[in-house]
């Protein structure tokens, strides 16, 4: 059973920066799709980011492009959201998602339904 754990969320002034770490446990991460999702209040989830297994191939909602990177270091089973020039509509949940299934394509995935385990979720809150 993989264990997903978000961290690094926090308040921040618009414009700022932070970074988001998921870290997972089990021994077959690095042939995990991940993706990053996030969740405002009176909102639906919504995706943000994903990558593949090896970080070649990453894709992004429109919203973050050119200001979030999604990146991962298997080595350390984690999975980072570096978000630059933030802004209060980024405040949500942010969770991150894994699909258990190996997976050694270039695939990313961009719908909740295609991930498989959750993390608890990170709370940023960007004020202005």
């Amino acid at each position: 059973q993989v264990q997903l754990v978000e961290s690094g969320g926090g308040l921040v002034q618009a414009g700022g920066s932070l970074r988001l770490s998921c870290a997972a446990s089990g021994r077959t991460f690095s042939s995990y799709a991940m993706g990053w999702f996030r969740q405002a209040p009176g909102k639906e989830r919504e995706f943000v980011a994903a990558v593949n297994w090896n970080g070649a191939y990453t894709y992004y909602t429109d919203s973050v492009k050119g200001r979030f990177t999604i990146s991962r270091d298997n080595a350390k089973n984690t999975v980072y959201l570096q978000m630059s020039s933030l802004k209060p509509e980024d405040t949500a949940v942010y969770s991150c998602a894994a699909r258990t299934a190996t997976d050694y394509s270039g695939s990313v995935y961009l719908n909740g339904y295609e991930y498989d385990c959750w993390g608890q979720g990170t709370q940023v809150t960007v004020f202005s």
